[in-house]
Order: structure tokens, then C-alpha cells, then sequence
């Protein structure tokens, strides 16, 4: 799809703002902490969306990869959008599109209503955030001035994951789960409305949307993901299980036809051309794949086991944050000097470290000497492998790619997120059913009248029978977690080479004007 003559020559007519750059920069940093937060905020409160749903452990899933994949799958296509349409024009529309879904998402009566609203926020969130980081460009002149704004816009990204663990657990125990939704409501409506008053339309580029590569790639991972779960519930024998992975296979190979015939594709695929780009997708995919689930289980298993308030719960995640950002600091110092393989190797050692630390989690686990101790390992591990996977995926690219390098990384990030939260939760309902063999008959054998009677209405086994079922699928699950960053681990030792080249690149792409 082309623009017209006339979308291509119109031009912004107004001059650059320059008299109220401070809420200028507030609107678009809010934009970027709606659209991060939005990823943990519900994470805390996904055991009480499963009873008020009614969602099973394994469909739970979807409310986070519904999210994730549109999220991650249209994300490319939504930074396109703002160069060829214009970036505050693509930048509203995604936030008044993730305002009105977190809307519908709150009041949600049924599984379906409420995981169609997460599709929908993520697409949103698709539109609206690679445009934010670029809008900055357009409002703030080159030198100190931008420096200082991709500085906050950092350092917002960083902590809107913590900052929405204790929002959501706030929310979802002093109101109500649909809080977290809802929140995002008069948000939005004022980011959308000071848009126009302080934030610069850009010039506009002409240029193709690949419509036909971000369908075919998101709707191809959304059936893998579903394949999986629906083989967590049905087993792998089952015709619509089959029929998901056969269709998904189509249409990724699809995908790759589509990306090698575009003339403008969503992802070049030339960009895995170079092995240390290549490989930093590869880690980057396998870390997100183990991080999500890392955070899923955790959450469900502080809650439902050690019995965890929503409050509690995002406390109990802030050492990972603190973890993640002291990594992250310390690959940035040093990035310079020691290149990227030795944070590769060790992040992702402790992130396996830690993974199968938490393999041997049960009831009897206390947060302390069960669950902190491979959190911190985990957090430290990813910290140092944040920054330094994504300056590696964009070392030595032409400066007119680099955006789609970076962006191909964050890409990889949610959808791996998505891929890999599927996989755990395939092992998960497996170790559920066998465990649940077990613990039924000694529930029925032990259990009182009116255990039995709750039982009877909810299909949940009380505890202690509960607990033990919960904790033996979560601690199976983190098996294939532990896998996975142990295929980041080979992956970094086998695929990534540096040259002396790639180190001064790095050097340059951590000063200031790095952002």
C-alpha cells in the first residue's frame, strides 16, 4: 500500500514548540509508562481476574500473550506507520485505541470479552509506542535538550515495571481488579488531549505498509501459542491442537515468503544476514521466553500458596527490579571495554542459575529461602543482558536501519514472551493432570463434608491437596524455563564473535547521544 502524492507532500506547518517542552516530554513519557506498566500491572492481579472470570490456570495465560502478541507482532508495522502517516497523528490514535480497550477490558463480564480487550491494547500499545520515542526527535532539537529527554524516556522504560507491580497491587486490593484497566482511562484521555497543544507533527516519508507480513506473522505465532496451550488442556492427540500447529507452520512460512518478495518488508530479512544479530535474537527470544514465565508463576505462586496480598506480591518482585537495573548499569559502564560476550555468558548463567534453583520450589517453600534468592539471580542475570544485547543488535547497521534492528529486538522480546509462557504452561497442565492423579484420591480419603462439597461446586482442590498440585506444576514448569536460558548460554558461546571494530561502535553507542 502506497501513500497518495498528497500525503507525501503535506508537511507539518507548524514550527517547533519550543515554550512548554516540559509538558511536552511528560505526555510522551506517560505514553511510554502506560504502555510498560501495562505489562505487570495485571500480572499481580491475575489470580483474582482467574476466580472472577472463571479462567483455568492454563487459559489465564491468554491475558498476558493476548497482550503480548499484538503487541509484539504489529509493532514494526506501528512504527511505519507514524514516519509514512505522521508521528503525532499515529501517536494519538494508538493511545485513544489502548484507552478505549483498557475501557472495555475492565468492564468485561466473560474470558473472551476481557482477552479480546487485551488483543486490542496491544494494539494500541503497537501504534503508540515506537512512535513515542520517535516523537521525541521531532519536539526536542538536537544537543543537551534531547539528550536529557531520551535520558527520562530511559529511564521510565526501566521502572515501569515496578512501578506497575505495586500500582496493580494497590489497585487490585484497596479497589478492585478492573482497576488496573481502568486506570489507564483518564490517562489516556489527557495524554490524548495535550497531544495537539504541545507535541510537533512530523514531516511525513512516503512508504509501503507491509499489511501482508504483520498479519501473517502475528497471526502465525498467535496459533503456535495456541497450539500449545490447547495441548496443555487436550493433550498433543487432539485434531485442533494438530490443526493449530499445521496452520500456524503455513502461515510463518508464509511470513518468510512474503518478507523475501516485499519491497518495503516489516522485517528485512537481511538483518539476520550478520551472526552476532542473529544470535542476539536468538538469546534475546529464549531470555523474554523464560523471563514472562518466570513472572507468571511466581505471581501465582505467591499468592495462592504462600498466601501473598496483592500489595505484598509487588513488594515481593521490587529486589528483581533492583537486580535488573544494577545489571544494567554495570553492562553499560563496562560494555565499553570488555565488548558483549562476557555479559552474555554470565547474565544468562545466572538467569539458568536461577531458573533451576526455583525448579525445586514446593509448599513448604518460604519467599526468602524458596523464592528471592533465584529472583536476584535471575534479575542480575537479565540486567546485564538488557543493554547489551540491544546495542549489539544494532552494531554495525546503517544508521536508516537501525530503528528496524531495535525494533525487531523489542519484537522478539514480546513475542518470545508469548512463545515461551505457552511452552511452560504445555509442561505446567501435563504435571497438573498427573499430580492431580494423586492428590484427588488422598483429598477424598482425608478431606471433610464440606471440603469435599466446595470441591464439588469449583472443581479446586482446597489446600493442603491445592498447594501441592500448584507447586508441582510450577516447579515442572521451570524445567523448559531453565532450558531456554540455557540455550541463550550456548547460543552466546558459539554464535557471537566481536571484533575490535564492534567494540568502538559500542563505545560511541553508549554516550550521550545514544540516548
Amino acid at each position: 500500500m502506497t501513500t497518495s502524492p498528497l500525503i507525501q507532500d503535506r508537511k507539518p506547518k507548524a514550527a517547533r514548540r519550543e515554550g512548554h517542552p516540559g509538558i511536552a516530554l511528560t505526555v510522551i513519557a506517560a505514553c511510554q509508562l502506560m504502555v510498560v506498566l501495562d505489562a505487570t500491572i495485571v500480572n499481580i492481579a491475575l489470580p483474582h481476574i482467574q476466580a472472577a472470570l472463571k479462567f483455568s490456570t492454563t487459559d489465564l495465560t491468554w491475558v498476558v500473550s493476548a497482550y503480548t502478541l499484538t503487541f509484539g507482532g504489529l509493532l514494526l508495522l506501528g512504527g511505519r506507520a507514524g514516519d509514512i502517516l505522521g508521528r503525532r497523528r499515529v501517536f494519538m490514535t494508538g493511545i485513544l485505541l489502548f484507552t478505549f480497550a483498557s475501557l472495555l477490558g475492565g468492564l468485561a463480564q466473560e474470558p473472551w470479552q476481557l482477552l479480546a480487550a487485551r488483543a486490542l491494547q496491544g494494539m494500541g500499545g503497537a501504534i503508540a509506542s515506537p512512535t513515542s520515542l520517535a516523537l521525541i526527535t521531532t519536539t526536542f532539537p538536537e544537543g543537551p535538550a534531547r539528550n536529557r529527554a531520551f535520558a527520562v524516556f530511559a529511564a521510565v522504560s526501566a521502572g515501569g515495571g515496578a512501578i506497575g507491580l505495586l500500582t496493580g497491587g494497590m489497585l487490585t486490593e484497596w479497589l478492585d481488579w478492573r482497576w488496573v484497566l481502568f486506570v489507564n482511562v483518564p490517562i489516556g484521555v489527557l495524554i490524548a488531549a495535550l497531544t495537539p497543544r504541545y507535541i510537533n507533527e512530523s514531516e511525513r516519508h512516503p512508504g509501503r505498509f507491509d499489511i501482508a507480513g504483520a498479519l501473517t506473522s502475528t497471526a502465525g505465532m498467535a496459533l503456535l501459542v495456541y497450539g500449545f496451550i490447547r495441548a496443555a488442556e487436550d493433550g498433543w492427540r487432539d485434531s485442533l491442537t494438530i490443526g493449530s500447529f499445521g496452520a500456524a507452520l503455513a502461515l510463518l512460512l508464509a511470513f518468510a515468503f512474503v518478507e523475501s518478495r516485499a519491497r518495503e518488508p516489516i522485517t528485512p530479512l537481511r538483518m539476520f544476514a550478520d551472526r552476532n544479530r542473529s544470535g542476539t535474537y536468538v538469546i534475546m527470544l529464549s531470555l523474554a521466553a523464560a523471563m514472562f514465565g518466570m513472572f507468571f508463576y511466581i505471581v501465582l505462586f505467591v499468592q495462592n500458596v504462600l498466601g501473598y496480598t496483592p500489595i505484598s506480591s509487588g513488594v515481593a518482585f521490587l529486589p528483581v527490579t533492583v537486580a535488573i537495573v544494577i545489571g544494567a548499569g554495570l553492562s553499560q559502564r563496562f560494555l565499553p571495554v570488555l565488548g558483549p560476550k562476557p555479559f552474555m555468558l554470565t547474565g544468562a548463567t545466572l538467569v539458568a542459575t536461577g531458573l533451576g534453583w526455583l525448579t525445586f520450589i514446593s509448599p513448604d517453600s518460604s519467599y526468602v529461602g524458596g523464592v528471592l534468592g533465584p529472583m536476584l539471580l535471575f534479575g542480575f542475570g537479565m540486567g546485564l543482558n538488557f543493554v547489551t544485547l540491544t546495542l549489539t543488535a544494532v552494531s554495525g547497521v546503517a544508521q536508516h536501519e537501525a530503528g528496524a534492528a531495535s525494533g525487531l529486538l523489542n519484537a522478539t522480546q514480546q513475542v518470545g514472551g508469548s512463545l515461551g509462557l505457552s511452552i511452560l504452561t504445555t509442561v505446567f497442565g501435563t504435571a497438573s493432570r498427573d499430580e492431580a492423579a494423586k492428590q484427588v484420591p488422598k483429598f477424598l480419603a482425608n478431606g471433610t463434608a464440606e471440603q469435599k462439597a466446595q470441591f464439588a461446586r469449583t472443581h479446586q482442590l482446597p489446600a493442603p491437596w491445592g498447594h501441592e498440585l500448584l507447586a508441582h506444576g510450577i516447579s515442572t514448569a521451570f524445567v523448559p524455563a531453565a532450558a531456554m536460558a540455557v540455550l541463550a548460554l550456548v547460543t552466546a558461546a558459539v554464535v557471537i564473535r566481536v571484533r575490535k571494530s564492534d567494540l568502538e561502535a559500542l563505545a560511541g553507542a553508549t554516550g550521550p547521544a545514544g540516548g
